[in-house]
């Protein structure tokens, strides 16, 4: 079965770092785009990033453009959000997903606070 492990999160300042990652298993992860999506305190979940399954192409967010970045490792299947110069709108829960032909997968998420 699809499992999708995200670690990383956690308390940062403002305008500090955070590298997440999304390790996944259950299914042929180098075949298929990988996401990153949020959902902050009273907002809906939304998509922040997308990579293309070799890891070629990338996609994001308005609001995190030149400062969030995406990358995969079809080898290890994991995928990571580099996130930089972060601010307070970023404070949300970080889900990673994947949309296989019978379903969508979400991982468990994991909290990013951004706060001073």
């Amino acid at each position: 079965q699809v499992q999708l492990v995200e670690s990383g999160g956690g308390l940062v300042q403002p305008g500090g770092s955070l590298r997440l990652s999304c390790t996944a298993s259950g299914f042929n992860f180098g075949a298929y785009l990988m996401y990153w999506y949020r959902q902050g305190p009273g907002k809906e979940r939304e998509v922040v990033a997308v990579v293309s399954s070799a890891g070629s192409s990338t996609n994001y967010a308005d609001s995190v453009k030149g400062r969030f970045t995406i990358s995969r490792d079809n080898v290890r299947n994991r995928v990571s959000l580099q996130m930089n110069s972060l601010k307070p709108a970023d404070t949300a829960r970080y889900y990673c997903s994947v949309n296989t032909i019978d379903a969508i997968h979400w991982g468990q998420g994991t909290q990013v606070t951004v706060s001073s």
